[in-house]
C-alpha cells in the first residue's frame, strides 16, 4: 500500500529550477532513500514533504490526506511527520528526557513510562535520562533525536542527512540502529543522504535525483546493477565502462567476449561493476589478459589496475580480496562473472 504520494512536484528558486516535475511513491512501513549530487534537489524534495518550503506545482498526499496541492498546504506542525537532521537539534538546556517528552502533556501519568520505553526503543542506557545534550556522544545525540520525534507518533519519519556528521564506523552502527528502530515500531521513512553506500544498504527504495529531476528509482540491487545511464552508473559505484558490439547476446569488447542482458545488437556501451570481475595468474591459453599497473592494498578489499594488452584505454580498476594479491607488473587475465549490462540508447 502506498503511503506517500508526490506527484509532478516542480520549485523554482528565481532563474534555479530545483525541482522539475518530480513524482515518487513511498510503500507504507518502507524505507526510501533520496540520493544525489549536491545542488540536485534532494533536500529542497524533503522541506517540501515536510511542509517547510511550498511548491510551485504539484501534489503531496500522505495516507491519502492532501498536504500540499498548487497554493493549498497544510502547516509543517499538523502533517504528522517526524523529522530528524545532522545535527539532531536537541535543546541544549534540557536533559535527554525533556528533549524526548518535550511536546508530551506535562500532567499525563504515563509520561516518565513512555519517556522510558523510547529511550529502550533507541537502545540506549536509562541512566541518560539525566544528562544534558553536551553530555552525549555524536551517535547518542541522534539516538535522542529519533526518540523525541518517534515519541509524537509520526505516520512519516523524514531523515536529513542525520549520519553524516558521525565518524565512519560509528555512521553504519547507527544507520542499522535505525534501520531496526524503524522496522521494530512499522514506521515509513525517507532518508536524504549523498552516501551511495548509505542509501543502498539503508533502503528498499533508492530515488537518484540529479539537476532537479528524477533520473531512476527502484530497489538498491536494481539501481546498482541495472542504473539508467553512465553517469547514474558512476554516481553509484565503480563501474568499468567499454565499448562493445554485440551480436547474438555476446558482447566483442576489450575484455573479449562477454555476456550481456537483453536483446540488443550493434554497437553499445556495456557496464560491469569491479567485483564481476577477477584476476587470474596469466595462462597460456588467454585470449585477452594485460599487465598489473597498480596495487592499492585496503584491508578487506584491494584495488589492482591492470593495463589490457593492445587496447588504448584506460587501465581497469577491479576490486579483490587481499588473499594472493598480485604484483605490479605481473601478466594477468581477467575472468567475468555474470553478464553484463547495456545501457539505452
Amino acid at each position: 500500500m502506498t503511503l506517500l504520494t508526490i506527484e509532478n512536484i516542480s520549485k523554482r528558486y528565481g532563474p534555479v529550477q530545483a525541482l522539475k516535475d518530480i513524482s515518487l511513491d513511498v510503500q507504507a512501513g518502507s524505507r526510501t532513500a533520496v540520493i544525489g549530487p549536491s545542488g540536485s534537489g534532494k533536500t529542497t524534495l524533503l522541506r517540501i514533504v515536510a511542509g517547510f518550503e511550498q511548491a510551485d506545482a504539484g501534489r503531496v498526499t500522505l495516507d491519502g490526506d492532501v498536504l500540499a496541492d498548487g497554493s493549498a498546504a497544510v502547516p509543517a506542525h499538523k502533517r504528522g511527520i517526524g523529522i530528524v537532521s545532522q545535527d539532531g537539534a536537541l535543546f541544549p538546556h534540557l536533559s535527554v528526557a525533556e528533549n524526548i517528552g518535550f511536546g508530551f502533556e506535562r500532567g499525563a501519568a504515563d509520561r516518565e513510562r513512555r519517556i522510558a520505553e523510547l529511550l529502550d526503543m533507541v537502545e540506549l542506557d536509562r541512566g541518560m535520562l539525566v544528562r544534558r545534550p553536551h553530555q552525549l556522544s555524536g551517535g547518542q545525540q541522534q539516538r535522542v533525536a529519533l526518540a523525541r520525534a518517534l515519541g509524537r507518533k509520526p505516520r512519516l519519519m523524514l531523515l536529513d542527512e542525520p549520519f553524516s556528521a558521525l565518524d565512519t564506523g560509528l555512521r553504519e552502527n547507527m544507520r542499522k540502529a535505525v534501520a531496526r528502530v524503524l522496522q521494530a515500531a512499522g514506521i515509513t521513512a525517507v532518508l536524504v543522504t549523498h552516501d551511495q553506500e548509505e542509501a543502498l544498504s539503508f533502503a528498499d527504495q533508492v530515488a537518484v535525483l540529479r539537476e532537479g529531476r528524477l533520473i531512476q528509482a527502484g530497489t538498491p540491487q536494481n539501481l546498482y546493477l541495472h542504473p539508467r545511464d553512465r553517469e547514474t552508473a558512476l554516481f553509484l559505484g565503480d563501474a568499468v565502462l567499454l565499448p562493445a558490439i554485440i551480436r547474438n547476446g555476446l558482447a566483442d569488447c576489450a575484455l573479449g567476449h562477454v555476456a550481456v542482458e537483453g536483446g540488443r545488437q550493434g554497437k553499445a556501451e556495456i557496464m560491469l561493476r569491479p567485483e564481476q570481475i577477477r584476476v587470474v595468474a596469466d595462462e597460456s591459453d588467454r585470449d585477452y589478459g594485460g599487465r598489473v599497473v597498480e596495487v592499492e592494498f585496503g584491508g578487506a578489499v584491494c584495488t589492482v589496475a591492470v593495463s589490457l594488452d593492445g587496447v588504448a584505454l584506460p587501465p581497469i580498476r577491479i576490486k579483490t580480496s587481499s588473499v594472493a594479491l598480485p604484483s605490479r607488473g605481473d601478466l594477468v587475465r581477467l575472468d567475468i562473472s555474470g553478464k553484463a549490462h547495456v545501457f539505452e540508447r
